[in-house]
Order: structure tokens, then C-alpha cells, then sequence
């Protein structure tokens, strides 16, 4: 493996961008809506809505983040939508979603998704509402698609919810177990403050921590009691969460903390990732997320025993963990709750009751760190299903290691003696001390104890008796070396450890849960992964259709069919088995699909594709979610301190009596780079090398532990002897060159040289002084290198070589620049010598790319006659071997042509500017140099623009050598500083290729005329272009002849008139401009998907602007990025090498903004000579370059600018209110444009509509740039971004890119010819340019080089014929890219979306720029004025709203009706209410009230536009954006308590359902999706009855009438408001039922109790009569009865 070590993640920059849009059908009565966004412990909060159920808001928010990925993929994204009040406030609902989600996503992003609102701690009611967003998360360097907004017509809110692709519409909630048992093996040392001080006083070194566990899930987080002093305590505690399922997050974190009387310190942290534990499939396939009871293994900073430990954030799970901590016994289930609200509880909630932590003193689920816990609760929990941990008998492991070498030791640590300890938890740990091994229990158990699931637990020997070498392990423990102090022997870098002849072993008893199949399992699993990738990746392309697919049939179906005889199975376990089978025989299928790849003519890159991803499927199922045995350290101890350390997956050492399910690196030599724990320093951080043999296995397997051992060794007396003797070689390093280095100067240069380490010798390679790309072209040579061991294992697996190379420094010490392992060919002496292939070996510096190095290295045994036998040298020059020249690559002549065009953007250097530079071309040893430009400030390009050097390269295109260029600035005196430098190592792109001849015509068979020639063209090649591209709706109707003719009256005036007062939108009186270009686009772009080829999307479909009338010539293109993306760099005449300085190592961390300084636009020809080029004349004339083919001449162009800015779009929030006022600044040169007073208050999505006029001259003024600035009344403004183009590229390119082509051709109109040259003009310059016969115009068709194009160019204009060739050559220009040979896409009539970037911010996305540029030659004709893009101005709208009356069903017996709460959404401030009817008996109430609402209609947008201040300290007014949305509502008027709320009804302008024509038809139903609609801007009038709505309910109905006129009309007819003049309305007629208990008691009697209690008073009344009958009958009765016994 090249990589010395894995790449450390540094902290990275995200930003989390969120669009608030809207919210429907949210639960509550009158409620005012505000949105509260948490991520972490940021918080945001939406503007407040007032009285209203569905809000919309439209509102942008930018969270910043800085941290590791992990760590921020875990942060919670919650929504909260809240009811505020003054006086109460509560949630209505809310949604989580964790960070990483949303990163996996498509474009790390979800767009135009409904968010389902539920509330955690009342399940029971369901959806809460509705809450429409997007969300987007953003690492350096992602770029994110821009969003395209679908129409309300075509939402479904159920089918477009905010959940990943898979997920269920509908999640239920579920309630998730985690039972937490047990842990063991915790640190025994408290690492808090008052413990360290009790213990610096006292010595007092025993268990001192007191643990809690902490489990941490979807932003809930809960923990146990506190066991107090013990390092192995018992909870038997179970946690609940209650969350949606699936849930939207994907780990669970376990993090056992110490408690302290100060603070509580972290003791390590696991997680556990839900998809694995998991299977979503539908069906038996699937099953919820289980876990254990199993153990989790705990890692983090190193058990030190000291103070104050050194890495506190390794035990937070931040980094590679480098120590055991402990385990910790625990379980996970998953329960769903019935009724899908959680109707009921379950039995196991049942049982369990709710628990406060006495022990602890602390309340139950307080967070370590502060933060408040959400729902759930700890409760006791029963013992295991499966006996106690303490109760299973455990199995005796063995670890054995010999230390073959110990190389490259750090000189800082080698002046004390130094040992490796190996450990396997605590078993071998020496500081900590090892716990007891014991073997199996000899007490007498009943039977039920000692057998379990069928298996004798004592029924297995602890060693096996047939071991013919037991006494190497029998005796204790022994984890470390002997102390041995290292040595130099002339290594002036390194040291070593003098283990020559005898390997230290050391040996490891652990006691460990018998849980091997599950690593078993995963390393079956793992080499079906790795022999699947062999033979996939390295068989012949031509030969992928035939993919081996019994690469996995053979294992898949030996897997399946493996019968499984193994005890103690969790339900994870045996879930897992089942979904390994399951998804190894469908990956069976799937690969026998792709080898049937070719038979359905599928491309090689599909099938690639297509097995990555079931090798990705394959990796996935590899990781084992429960652990089982702990990781294995590697420690080197210097002076009983641990320096370093190296981590070995236990699963990779286990052994196993089947390969198939052996540890890859079991029973092997391997190399292991001993880094120090904690932070990665920067630089070389490799403490020691070590080669050592490591196997793990049961005790019961420990005769194989010395099965691979290599011959020649035997173990004696805790070591491993040599046993035959030492090998004699010679190491030869062939240094030949690298390329890509880092650099290390302040020049962006470097002084590399490399040093090669191989076993005890290091040497180094001479020094090239200030590349990039040095070639050393030198053999490094190690005489009298000893080798131990057989010969033929040697041969095989030989020592392996580190290569570092340094950039040297005069004063200070060497930098490191990259590192690589190489493993060297073995040549024995009795085979043939054949000499090595250079090869290319990459670098890495930390995580950052650090070139590449080509060489060879071999390793030659000496034979018995001596060194003189070896392969012969090259004569040395001096003290340097050169590389032998059987190794150097066969060269040969090649001549590289260099096109100097000129220099831009250059920086100043050394506070001075550039102003004499000059470049320097250096490849393969030779360099060519440019003229120097006098002035770069007068004229940045160079004099003599061709120039070529001949060089000698390798015939292998693999090897051939970077080329390097330096821009050198000469200054006074003769001094020259180096300004920048470029490398480029691949030269493939530069290769001339021969331009394709252009193949004449050929004549039709048999004899023929020039008439029957070109009719046979015309039949063949000819394009009936107003057939096929014409604007016509689909389906297609049949081409009639009239109908084209209609279509191609473009350039007439009278047409363009007719036009415009025949298309008339919803308004009635819209004007056809650019805008209904822009917004027919913009709503082409819903509906269909934007093709490569830019004709799918010339449509004639008008967007919401006129409605589906058909209205021809509206095409521009509008695309979602930059105009680069989609035709590329317009790098086709020349390319543009961006030049840097300065360092860029991972030390100093600059960016490569910050070292860039200029650019060098040129060109490089490379081809191979052959006899006819040697005549090579030292002045050659530029005609013989082949590279001055269609480069234009290098002279200073005037060039008349403009720039077209549209709008902007998801601005980065620049003010402290989460807004920004944007206005736009312009640079070109030295010219400088800024638009502040056009500043577009508190907007993040301005519609800027802004043209700008600029002269400038190429090439000093070819970089535009546009800037976005934030306007402060106080204070400078602020940059929110920039973007730059290269206009000097674009106005060269033969794509034209200086004005877009539109679709049509006209004269005049809102879709005039906007170049100065006509279409016929650009076709001849076209033809004339690529050297094309033509081209000749004919009436109805036009010929270019033998091609007859034909079509229309006869036209009627006014009655009369005219001829025109403009349409049809505007047509060819269209179909240019099929012109064979010189073909190529002509940019179109377009929008480009350009990336906003600040520096501040590097490579992060500012917000998007719609805008484009026109360039025009001033030595052309002056072109026509520019485009009109200003934006539309709304329109003033008066809508009357004449209530009649409305009809409540009552809930009370007096209602006092009011309609307050009338208002258009965002017109809260003009709220209307009419006047009480009082003491309505029936709840019919009449009004006959006229309200009047002004308002401005944008008609394109179908949005209401809204201008007022935010707040009374806000200085301009803010524009939005509103649906024109009426809110009715209907009151109980109180007089001394507040009124009650009654109902609501909300009804869209635009699509609102026609009223019923009596109350008796006024229902619920009306305001079902499914109604029809209109729309009030159509109709202008509409009355009838529509109902009012409360908590889903109706409550009401209201009669009323609409009528909409525009401002003017309502300022001739003016109307008053209420019942008031002009034109007052009467008085309703209420009936009379008011009242007054004085004046008609009767009468309020009737009204108020008899109606409504009528019955109650009835049966009152019975029982009254029948009490006082029965009264009267006890009291009489005695009476009467001593009476009739008196009387007798």
C-alpha cells in the first residue's frame, strides 16, 4: 500500500441553507404562525404570520458551520412552527432531520419537499400540518443545483413529503429500548480535577471513577444511574426513546461518562450506525433495528495514568481512538406503537414505570454538557434474555506476536531503552495491569450451568495436548520485548533495533465471550469482495461483458449452504445471516446481468458502474455491528512511556481452520508505522517501523499458531532463532524523477531530494534546486544487506521500501513534501538477471496528494564469487550512479510548438507590481523562452507569438516528463524575481492530432448533370428547417401552407402590431416585452427537463404570464449554471494556466486563492519528428507552425460591453436581521461601475433588471467582474460575492459567444436582432473562416461547400413579396454543429446562473447571478440599443368585497356576529371588520358592508406585491412577494371578555371555488382540491356563498360578492367603504329580535332557556311533582294509618 498512514479528517467549513415557503393545514383556531429553526445551538425564527392556518413566508436562511464531518453529519435539523402570543405561546408542531441525510441526498439537497409537523409528547393526534422547504447542506467546493419551483396545480403534498427516496409516506411511531447492562474494564483512574488532586496528595491509585452511561438519539438524550467507585459497574437500566419510524437519522450514540464534583469527564463514546442493524426491505427480508444483548467496545486517548490527560476530544469520538477503555453490555430494540398515533402502550411500557436517579443526586437524563434532554425515561430492567455475562463461561484467546525488525526509530526517543508491548483490551496492558486468565471453570455446577444450548462448557482442553511446541505460550503472560537500547550503524536519519538473529516473541492469554463467527462471517464475506474486485478491475476492458460471475457464485452458494453450528445467536445475529444470504444470491444475479451487458448494448462505464455498486453492497455487509474481541495495540514503549502506537482489527488477525474465513493479515509479516497518539503533527510523524508476525485465535487452535511462520525460524526460549544463514544483497534504488511535488518555497517552488530507508541503510539523492519536477536520473546503492529467513518466502514477500522525499532548506531543516512504500523486485542468483520497469508510485503528505515518483527498485543477492557477478554499472558521475540505461525509457525526438498569447491578472510580488515579465517553458531537461513584454499594464501580450524547441522523451506516453512554467518579472539592474509557476504532468492533451480532411462530394452513380448533382444533395443533405423547428405547439398539426406562412411573417412590422392586439393575458391588457421571454422559460422549465441540445427547449407556450396561449418567437434559454459548464472553458483557440507562489503544504494550510497570482493564456503542440521535420531552420516562418491554425491575430481590439444583471437568487445574509441590500458594482479594468443608489432593500432574491453599457479594449480589459454588495447606511459595505468571466475567451471562441443566436429573426419588437452583423453576414464570415465553398443564396434554399440547405425566403409584408435569406440562414447557423469536419455549437440566445464566491468564504456558494453579456466590435457597425430588462412594474388592483349576510350554525344561544378579521395576506395593517349584528338568535347575520382592498398585482408571477417597513427603526421599505390570498373570518363580539372565535375561510384569487348558489349548497366539500375554480382576474365579478371552517369543521357560510377593477377604474368610479358615499349601500334588514329582560321577559325566557332547555325543564318538572306526591304520600301516610288503626 503507497499510503504510509490513512488521511486524518481536518475540520471543514459547511453552510446549511434553508427556504422556508409556506405551511398548510396547521392544527389551531386563529393562529399566528412563526417558523423556529434549531441546528445545534443556533436558532433562527421566521417573521410572524398573523390569523392564518396555511402562511406563506418565502423566507432564506444560512447556518455556518466549522468542525469535523462526523460530527456535523449527526447535527439535528429541527422545525418548529409556533403559535406566539404576548401572554401564551405553544408549538403546533415541529421535524427533525439529522445533517447527514440530507448530504446523501442527490445534490445534497431536497427542493420543494412538505415537511409532516408532529408533536413528540402527544402522539395520539397525528399530523399537526404541513411545512414546505428546502433544504441544502454545502461542504467546500459542492456545488448545488439550482432549485426549480413547481406550479400549486401539480403539488400533491402526499406524494412530495420531505423524506428520502424509500421511505414511507407515513411513519408511525415507535419506541426504542436501549438496555444498558453492564460495563467492564473502564480506566480505574478518575481523570477529573478534584480526583487528580485527592490523588497527588493521598497516592491513592484504586477505582476512583463513578460511570453513568449516556445514550444520545435524534436530539433526545437520556442516562442512567451512577455506580459510585467502580470500574466495572452494574445498571440493568433500560432507556426509551419515542420517535417516528424509520427515523430521519442514522446513529446512535453510547458515551460513558465519570462523574466529578466539578465536572464530568468522558470516559469514550461508540456508535452505532441504524442501517446496519437494520434491513428496510419489504416483506420476511426485512426486520427493525435490533441489537445484542452484545458488548460495544469502547476506545479512546491512552490509559497514562497522568494528571491531566493529553486528548480529551479522542474520548467525545472525535479522531481514531488509541486505547481501550472498557466495553459496555447492552441491548436494542425497536417497538412499533399500534394505531399508527400510538393509541395504546404496550405491554413492556407497561411494565415499566418511570425512575429518578437517587443515586446519582442528579435529575435523570441531565445532559454532561448542559443541554436539556427531550421525551423518554429510564426504568429498572430485568436480567438478559440470554444468562448474565457473568454467567457465560469464557473462552481462552491467544495473541502471539514475533518482532521480525524494528527500523526507522525517531532519534529523539532512541537514547533510551525501548520495547513494544501488544495488547487485546487490558490483557497485556502493563501499565494498567492484565486481568487474571483463567481457564475453564473446575467448580462443580449443576448441569443447567455448565450447558448451554447444547454445548459442554468444560468439555475443551485449555491447550491442545497434540501442540508439539507448547512451552512458548504456557508460561505467564509475557506482552513485551526486552528493553533493548537502538542503534545507528552509520544511519544519520534513523535507528534500529539490533534483532537480527533473534525475533523477540510475545504472547498475550485473553478471556473473551466465544463470538469468533461473527468475524468469521465478515472475512467470508470480505474475500467474496476482494476476489469479485480481482477479477473485475483486471481483466481486459474488451473482456467486461464477461465478467467471472463463479467469483461469486462459488462462495455465495458455499455461504448459503453453510450450515450454521453456532451457540449464543442474538437476533441480530441470525437476522444478518439470513440478509447476507439473501442479498449474495440477488448480487449473483445481478452479475450474471452484467456479463450479459454487450447483448443488450450497454456501455462499459454502465457496467462498471453497475458493479461498483455491488461491490459497495459487498462492503457494507462486511462491518460487524456487534463486537466481539477487542482491537489489538501495537505500543512502542520508550523508557516505560508509550511514544507510539499502531491498531490492528481483531478480525484481521483471527484465525480460522477455514481461508475463506481467516483474518487477511493472520499468520503474516506485516509492516506496521507506529504514528503517536492524539493530534497528527504536521510533517513526518512515523515513530518506528515495524515488521512483526501477529496471530489470534482460541487456545484451542494454538497449534497452528506457528503454521506460516517463514522457514528458517524456530521458536527458543521466548524468542524466535534463525536457523539458517543470513542472505547477502545488493538494494538498488533507481531514482529517475517526480512529478506534482508540493511547494515548499515562498517562490511556489521547491528544492526536493529524496531519501530512500530500506531495513537499517537510508540514503539520499542530490538536490534540484527550484522544481516542481525533478529528474534525478540516479541509482541509490545499499551494499551488504543482510536478509534472514528462507530465501523462497524472501522472494515472495520481501522487506518492503519507504521513500520520503524533502524539500531542502539552507538555513533551517528539511520540509517534508510526501512519502510512499515501494516493494522491491527480488533477483536470486540463479535466475536470469532482467532489469526493472520505471513505474509511477503516488505521494501523500497527511491527507493532501503529494505527487508522484517514478522509479524501480531491486534487490540482488550476491552471489558466492562476489559482488564483481552483479549486473554492471554505469560509470558514476563523480560520487552518483545514473539510473543503467537498459532501465532508463527508450527516447526519442519530439518538437513541442508554444503558442505565447499573454498574461492576466497578475499580482503584485514583493509589494511591487509586475511590469517586464517574461515566461519560461522547461520540459525534459531543454527550456524555451518567451519575448518580454515591455509593459504588461500597456499591453499584457507578447510580441512574437510562436515558438518551438525540439526535445527527446520517453517513446512511452506513460513516462513522459511534466512540463513547467515560470513567469520571471525582470527589474531594474538586472534582477529578475519569479512571479508564478505552473506544472503539468500529463502532456497527453497537448498531442497534435491532424485536422480531418474534408471529403469532396461525390457524384450520383451513372452519368449526371450539375442539376441532377445537386438535386440528389438536396434529397440527401437538405433540411426543411421551418418544418422541423418551427414553433409549433405539440402534437404537431399538419403542416399546411398557410399556417407556415403565418409563422413566417417575422420581419414585418404590421405583424408584430397584429400581434399585440390579438395575445392578451389574465389582466386583459398585458404587453408582450423580454419579461414574457423570461417568464415563458422560467415556466418551460417546470414542466419539461432541460436537454443537452439547447432545441428541446425552443417552445412556444407561454409561461403564467398569458395563460396556455400560443405566442411564437419566445425563446431564450435559460441555464442553471454557467455558460463554461455548458460549452466549456472556450479554451479552443488558446488555454489558461493559472499560475501560483508560495507555500502549499499542509503546514502553513493556504488555500489555492491565496497562493494564485496570475494566469498565462497559451498553447503547446507536441508531435513527434519524423525525417521530413529535421530540416529545421533556426528562423522559421510562422506559417510552418501547426499550431497558428485558427488563432486569431494578437493586436488590441475595441470592444463595446454589455452587461445584462436579472435577479439574484439565495444571497448569503449579510445583515444582522438575516437579510441584505443588495446593489451591483461592475469592474472591467480600470473602469468601475457601482449601482448603490439602485439598492434593493431587505431582499436575498432581488430582481435587479439592470443593463450596463462598457467601451473596453483586449487584452487589458478582458476580466469582468460583478460583485453583489451589501448597502450600510453606517459603515463600509459589505462583499456578499463576486463572480469573474473571461470576456477575451469568450469573444475568441468559435462558439461565438459574443451575442446569442435567437430562435428567430426579426426586424423590430421585443424580440429584435440584437448583433450589429445579420445572419447572412455571419454565415459568409463562417464559411470564409473555416474555408467552406459557399455560401451561395438561391431563391428557397442556400448551399455551403456542396450541401444545399433548403427553405422559405419568400415572405408577404403588407401585401406584398418580399425575398429574404435571413430566416434560413439563421436556421444553418442553428444547425452549425452538423456542418462535418469544422462544425460546433454557436451559443444561443440565453441566461447564464453564475456561482457567487467571497474570499472570506472560499469555496463556498454566496448565492446565484442571473445575467449575460453581449460583446461587440467597435470596427463593426454600432448595434441596436440595448435590451429593456428593467422590472415589471405591478399593477394597482381594488377589489370590492360586499358582504350580505352569513349564516352561522349555532353553538350558542345569543351570538353578536362580526367578520373582523377581512385582509389580503401581508395587508394585515389594513385589516376590515364590519359592524355587530347583535343578539342573532338563529346565527344568521346580515350585514350589507363593502370593503375595499388596494393592492399591487404583479400578472407573471400571479403574486401580490407588498412594499412596507419590517420594523419602526427600519429605514426603507421591504419588498415581498405574496400570494393574493383573502382571509374571512367570523366573531362572537364579548363586551367584557375577548370575542370568540367562529371560523375562517381563505380563498386564493387565482383559483378560488365558484360560490353556491344558496346557503342550503354552501358545503365543505367546495373546498376540496378537486372543485373547480376561478379565478377573480379573469372574471372580475363573482357572488355567492362559501363556508367558514373551524378545526375541520363547518361552522358557517358566508354570502358575499367580489368585484376587482383597476386603480383607474376606481378612480373614475370611486366606491366608499362600509355603507358610505359614493355609491352607500342600505341598511340591512335584521330581523327583530333583539331584546332586554326587562322590557319582554316572556319573550327572553323563550328565547334563552325554554329553546334550549326545554326538555331538561320537562323532566324536571315530572320529578318535581312526582318528589312533592311522594313527600305528601310519607307524610300522610303514618297519619292515616294510625287513624285506620284507631278507628278500626
Amino acid at each position: 500500500r503507497p499510503k504510509i498512514l490513512d488521511s486524518e479528517k481536518k475540520p471543514q467549513t459547511f453552510q446549511i441553507a434553508i427556504n422556508i415557503t409556506e405551511a398548510k393545514q396547521l392544527v389551531g383556531e386563529n393562529i399566528d404562525p412563526s417558523v423556529i429553526m434549531e441546528i445545534g445551538d443556533e436558532k433562527k425564527q421566521t417573521t410572524v404570520k398573523e390569523g392564518t392556518n396555511a402562511p406563506f413566508i418565502n423566507e432564506y436562511f444560512v447556518f455556518d458551520y466549522y468542525g469535523h464531518q462526523e460530527s456535523f453529519f449527526d447535527k439535528v435539523i429541527k422545525l418548529s412552527v409556533m403559535h406566539t402570543k404576548i401572554m401564551k405561546g405553544f408549538c403546533v408542531g415541529s421535524f427533525k432531520m439529522d445533517v447527514g441525510t440530507v448530504y446523501r441526498q442527490p445534490g445534497h439537497q431536497f427542493t420543494n419537499k412538505w415537511a409532516v409537523l408532529t408533536d413528540p409528547a402527544d402522539i395520539r393526534t397525528g399530523v399537526k400540518g404541513y411545512l414546505k422547504c428546502d433544504i441544502s447542506v454545502m461542504g467546500k467546493g459542492d456545488a448545488i443545483q439550482p432549485s426549480q419551483k413547481t406550479s400549486d396545480a401539480e403539488e400533491q403534498i402526499d406524494k412530495n413529503l420531505l423524506v428520502p427516496e424509500g421511505f414511507p409516506s407515513e411513519r408511525p411511531w415507535a419506541r426504542f429500548y436501549v438496555k444498558v447492562y453492564r460495563a467492564e474494564g473502564l480506566p480505574r483512574n478518575n481523570s477529573s480535577i478534584m480526583a487528580n488532586v485527592t490523588k497527588a496528595f493521598i497516592g491513592d491509585n484504586t477505582a476512583l471513577i463513578d460511570p453513568y452511561v449516556v445514550v444520545s438519539f435524534f436530539k433526545q438524550m437520556g442516562r442512567t444511574a451512577t455506580q459510585k467507585s467502580t470500574a466495572d459497574p452494574e445498571w440493568n437500566e433500560q432507556i426509551i426513546f419515542t420517535e417516528m419510524f424509520p427515523p430521519l437519522c442514522q446513529r446512535l450514540k453510547i458515551q460513558v461518562w465519570d462523574e466529578g464534583s466539578m465536572n464530568d469527564v468522558a470516559i469514550g463514546t461508540h456508535y452505532i450506525d441504524l442501517r446496519r442493524i437494520s434491513n428496510k426491505q419489504d416483506g420476511d427480508k426485512g426486520f427493525l433495528p435490533t441489537f445484542g444483548p452484545a458488548w460495544v467496545n469502547i476506545y479512546g486517548s491512552a490509559r497514562n495514568f497522568s494528571m491531566v490527560d493529553d486528548n480529551p476530544e479522542l474520548n467525545e469520538g472525535v479522531r481514531e481512538g488509541v486505547s481501550w477503555r472498557g466495553r459496555v453490555y447492552l441491548e436494542l430494540s425497536v417497538e412499533i406503537l399500534s394505531g399508527g398515533g400510538g393509541g395504546g402502550e404496550s405491554k413492556l411500557s407497561r411494565l415499566v414505570k418511570p425512575l429518578k436517579d437517587t443515586k446519582a443526586g442528579k435529575a435523570t437524563g441531565k445532559d454532561p454538557k448542559g443541554n436539556t434532554p427531550t421525551h423518554f425515561s429510564v426504568a429498572p430492567v430485568l436480567s438478559p434474555s440470554c444468562p448474565p455475562p457473568q454467567l457465560i463461561d469464557k473462552d481462552n484467546f491467544l495473541l502471539f506476536g514475533t518482532v521480525f525488525e524494528a527500523t526507522m526509530i525517531d532519534r529523539k526517543i532512541g537514547d533510551k531503552p525501548i520495547n513494544f508491548e501488544l495488547s487485546v483490551g487490558n490483557f497485556g496492558n502493563v501499565q494498567e495491569g492484565s486481568p487474571q486468565v483463567s481457564g475453564r471453570r473446575k467448580v462443580e455446577k449443576p448441569v443447567a450451568e455448565r450447558v448451554w444450548d447444547g454445548q459442554d462448557l468444560d468439555s475443551t482442553p485449555l491447550i491442545d495436548s497434540q501442540d508439539p511446541k507448547p512451552g512458548l505460550w504456557q508460561s505467564p503472560c509475557q506482552s513485551t520485548t526486552p528493553p533493548e537500547k537502538p542503534l545507528t550503524d552509520g544511519n544519520r536519519h534513523y535507528m534500529y533495533l539490533p534483532i537480527q538473529h533473534q525475533k523477540p516473541c510475545v504472547h498475550v492469554m485473553s478471556c473473551w465471550e466465544d463470538r469468533t463467527y461473527r468475524l468469521h462471517s465478515s472475512n467470508f464475506l470480505e474475500n467474496i469482495a476482494v476476489m469479485f474486485v480481482r477479477h473485475l478491475f483486471y481483466v481486459p476492458l474488451q473482456g467486461l461483458d464477461r465478467v467471472p460471475t463463479w467469483t461469486l457464485v462459488i462462495p455465495c452458494n458455499a455461504f448459503a449452504e453453510g450450515k450454521v453450528r453456532m451457540n449464543h445467536l442474538t437476533v441480530l445475529d441470525k437476522k444478518r445471516l439470513t440478509m447476507c444470504k439473501q442479498e449474495l444470491e440477488s448480487m449473483v444475479g445481478k452479475a450474471e446481468t452484467i456479463s450479459e451487458g454487450k447483448r443488450k448494448a450497454r456501455s462499459v462505464k454502465e457496467m462498471l458502474q453497475e458493479a461498483i455498486k455491488l461491490t459497495q453492497k459487498l462492503r457494507f455487509l462486511v462491518e460487524e455491528p456487534q463486537h466481539t474481541i477487542p482491537d489489538v495495540f501495537v505500543w512502542m514503549l520508550s523508557n516505560n512511556k508509550r511514544v507510539a502506537y499502531a491498531r490492528i482489527s481483531a478480525r484481521d488477525l483471527i484465525y480460522s481452520a477455514s481461508p475463506e474465513e481467516r483474518g487477511k493479515d493472520c499468520g503474516k509479516i506485516q509492516t506496521l508505522f507506529l504514528k503517536p497518539p492524539g493530534k497528527r503533527v504536521a510533517g513526518w510523524s512515523i515513530q518506528a517501523k515495524l515488521d512483526v508476525y501477529l496471530w489470534l485465535g482460541s487456545c484451542r487452535d494454538s497449534s497452528h499458531v506457528l503454521d506460516n511462520l517463514p522457514g528458517g525460524f524456530e521458536p527458543k526460549g521466548g524468542a524466535t532463532e534463525e536457523q539458517l544463514l543470513p542472505h547477502k544483497f545488493q538494494m538498488r534504488a533507481h531514482m529517475y524523477q517526480a512529478r506534482g511535488l508540493i511547494a515548499a518555497d515562498s517562490t511556489g517552488l521547491s528544492d526536493p531530494f529524496a531519501r530512500v530507508t530500506f531495513l537499517t541503510q537510508s540514503h539520499t539523492t542530490a538536490i534540484i534546486n527550484q522544481t516542481l519536477t525533478p529528474t534525478w536520473n540516479q541509482m541509490l546503492l545499499m551494499t551488504r544487506v543482510t536478509l534472514h529467513g528462507d530465501l523462497a518466502h524472501l522472494e515472495q514477500e520481501p522487506p518492503c521500501i519507504v521513500i520520503e522525499v524533502y524539500d531542502d532548506d539552507a538555513l533551517g531543516k528539511a520540509e517534508y513534501l510526501g512519502s510512499t512504500v515501494a516493494v522491491p523486485v527480488v533477483r536470486v542468483s540463479e535466475q536470469p538477471y532482467s532489469p526493472p520497469q520505471l513505474q509511477y508510485s503516488p505521494l501523500f503528505s497527511g491527507f493532501q496528494s503529494g505527487g508522484e515518483l517514478l522509479g524501480a527498485f531491486e534487490l540482488i543477492q550476491i552471489p558466492e564469487s562476489g559482488e564483481e557477478y552483479l549486473p554492471a554499472l554505469d560509470e558514476p558521475d563523480g560520487q552518483i550512479y545514473p539510473v543503467p540505461g537498459n532501465i532508463r525509457p527508450v527516447l526519442s525526438r519530439y518538437r513541442l510548438e508554444v503558442l505565447f498569447w499573454g498574461l492576466r491578472e497578475l499580482k503584485k510580488v514583493q509589494l511591487l507590481s509586475v511590469d517586464r515579465p517574461q515566461v519560461f517553458i522547461e520540459c525534459a531537461g531543454k527550456s524555451l523562452r518567451s519575448s518580454v513584454i515591455q509593459s504588461y499594464k500597456t499591453n499584457p501580450n507578447f510580441t512574437t507569438l510562436v515558438d518551438a524547441f525540439d526535445l527527446e522523451l520517453p517513446e512511452n506516453e506513460n513516462l513522459h516528463p511534466p512540463l513547467n512554467i515560470s513567469v520571471v518579472d525582470w527589474r531594474a539592474f538586472g534582477r529578475s524575481t519569479v512571479v508564478g509557476n505552473y506544472t503539468i504532468n500529463n502532456l497527453k492533451p497537448f498531442k497534435y492530432t491532424p485536422p480531418p480532411t474534408l471529403s469532396a462530394p461525390t457524384s450520383p452513380r451513372g452519368p449526371d448533370s450539375r442539376e441532377g448533382r445537386s438535386q440528389i444533395l438536396q434529397m440527401d443533405v437538405s433540411i426543411n428547417i421551418y418544418q422541423e423547428i418551427s414553433p409549433t405547439p405539440p402534437p404537431p398539426p399538419p403542416p399546411e401552407q398557410d399556417k407556415k406562412e403565418k409563422d413566417w411573417r417575422k420581419s414585418s412590422r404590421k405583424s408584430t402590431k397584429r400581434r399585440k392586439r390579438t395575445v392578451a393575458d389574465e389582466s386583459g391588457d398585458n404587453v408582450l416585452d423580454w419579461w414574457s421571454k423570461y417568464y415563458a422559460s422560467v415556466d418551460k422549465r417546470q414542466q419539461v427537463k432541460v436537454s443537452k441540445h439547447y432545441w428541446s427547449m425552443c417552445w412556444t407556450v407561454v409561461g403564467p404570464c398569458v395563460g396556455l396561449i400560443s405566442i411564437p418567437n419566445l425563446a431564450v434559454i435559460l441555464y442553471d449554471k454557467e455558460l463554461e459548464s455548458e460549452f466549456g472553458p472556450f479554451d479552443d483557440w488558446v488555454n489558461t494556466f493559472e499560475l501560483f507562489r508560495g507555500k502549499a503544504n499542509d503546514e502553513v494550510g493556504r488555500s489555492s486563492e491565496e497562493r494564485f497570482v496570475g494566469k498565462f493564456k497559451g498553447r503547446f503542440c507536441l508531435y513527434k519528428l519524423t525525417e521530413e521535420d529535421d530540416e529545421w531552420e533556426e528562423s522559421p516562418n510562422s506559417g510552418q507552425f501547426k499550431i497558428t491554425r485558427g488563432i486569431p491575430p494578437n493586436t488590441s481590439v475595441k470592444v463595446l460591453i454589455r452587461v445584462y444583471i436579472v435577479s439574484a437568487s439565495n444571497l448569503h445574509p449579510a445583515d444582522t436581521d438575516g437579510k441584505s441590500d443588495p446593489y451591483i458594482v461592475l469592474r472591467l479594468g480600470k473602469t468601475e461601475i457601482k449601482d448603490r443608489d439602485n439598492y434593493i432593500p431587505k431582499q436575498l432574491n432581488p430582481v435587479f433588471g439592470r443593463s450596463f453599457e462598457i467601451q473596453a479594449t483586449f487584452p487589458k480589459d478582458s476580466l469582468l467582474t460583478t460583485l453583489i454588495y451589501d448597502h450600510d447606511t453606517i459603515g463600509t459595505d459589505d462583499l456578499i460575492g463576486e463572480t469573474c468571466i473571461d470576456l477575451e475567451n469568450r469573444f475568441y471562441s468559435r462558439h461565438r459567444a459574443t451575442c446569442g443566436l435567437p430562435t428567430e429573426y426579426s426586424i423590430d419588437g421585443y424580440n429584435a436582432w440584437r448583433d450589429s452583423t445579420k445572419p447572412s453576414e455571419l454565415l459568409t464570415t463562417l464559411c470564409k473562416e473555416n474555408r467552406l465553398d459557399g455560401p451561395y443564396f438561391r431563391p428557397g434554399k442556400i448551399t455551403i461547400g456542396g450541401n444545399v440547405f433548403a427553405g422559405k425566403t419568400l415572405f408577404m409584408d403588407e401585401e406584398q413579396t418580399v425575398e429574404s435569406y435571413e430566416h434560413l440562414a439563421l436556421k444553418i447557423l442553428h444547425r452549425w454543429t452538423e456542418i462535418p469536419g469544422v462544425g460546433c455549437r454557436l451559443v444561443p440566445e440565453h441566461i447564464e446562473t453564475r456561482t457567487l464566491y467571497n474570499k472570506a468564504r472560499p469555496g463556498m456558494d454566496q448565492g446565484q447571478l442571473q445575467m449575460w453579456v453581449d460583446m461587440f466590435p467597435m470596427d463593426m457597425p454600432h448595434p441596436r440599443p440595448s435590451v429593456d430588462i428593467s422590472p415589471r412594474k405591478p399593477k394597482g388592483y381594488t377589489p370590492d368585497r360586499t358582504q350580505y349576510k352569513t349564516n352561522i350554525h349555532q353553538t350558542r344561544s345569543i351570538q353578536d356576529q362580526y367578520t373582523p378579521g377581512q385582509w389580503l395576506k401581508g395587508f394585515e395593517d389594513d385589516r376590515q371588520e364590519t359592524d355587530v349584528h347583535y343578539n342573532s338568535l338563529t346565527g344568521e347575520g346580515n350585514f350589507n358592508w363593502r370593503l375595499v382592498f388596494p393592492f399591487n398585482y404583479l400578472p407573471a408571477e400571479k403574486v401580490v406585491v407588498v412594499s412596507k417597513r419590517g420594523s419602526i427603526f427600519s429605514l426603507d421599505k421591504t419588498e415581498q412577494k405574496l400570494p393574493a390570498m383573502l382571509v374571512m373570518q367570523v366573531w362572537d363580539f364579548d363586551r367584557l371578555s375577548s370575542d370568540d372565535f367562529l371560523g375562517t375561510v381563505e380563498l386564493d384569487l387565482h383559483g378560488f371555488p365558484r360560490g353556491a348558489k344558496s346557503a342550503k349548497a354552501c358545503k365543505m366539500d367546495m373546498l376540496m382540491d378537486s372543485v373547480e375554480t376561478i379565478s377573480i382576474f379573469q372574471q372580475k365579478r363573482s357572488r355567492g356563498w362559501w363556508p367558514f371552517v373551524k378545526a375541520g369543521e363547518l361552522t358557517g357560510k358566508v354570502e358575499a360578492e367580489f368585484h376587482l377593477v383597476t386603480s383607474e377604474e376606481a378612480e373614475k368610479n370611486p366606491v366608499g367603504r362600509a355603507r358610505k358615499e359614493p355609491e352607500p349601500l342600505e341598511k340591512p334588514n335584521r330581523p327583530d329580535t333583539s331584546f332586554s329582560w326587562f322590557v319582554n321577559p316572556f319573550k327572553c325566557f323563550f328565547h334563552l332557556i325554554w329553546r334550549n332547555y326545554k326538555k331538561y325543564i320537562i323532566i324536571a318538572l315530572v320529578l318535581l311533582i312526582t318528589a312533592l306526591f311522594i313527600a305528601l304520600l310519607l307524610y300522610t301516610l303514618p297519619a292515616a294509618i294510625s287513624q285506620k288503626i284507631v278507628n278500626g
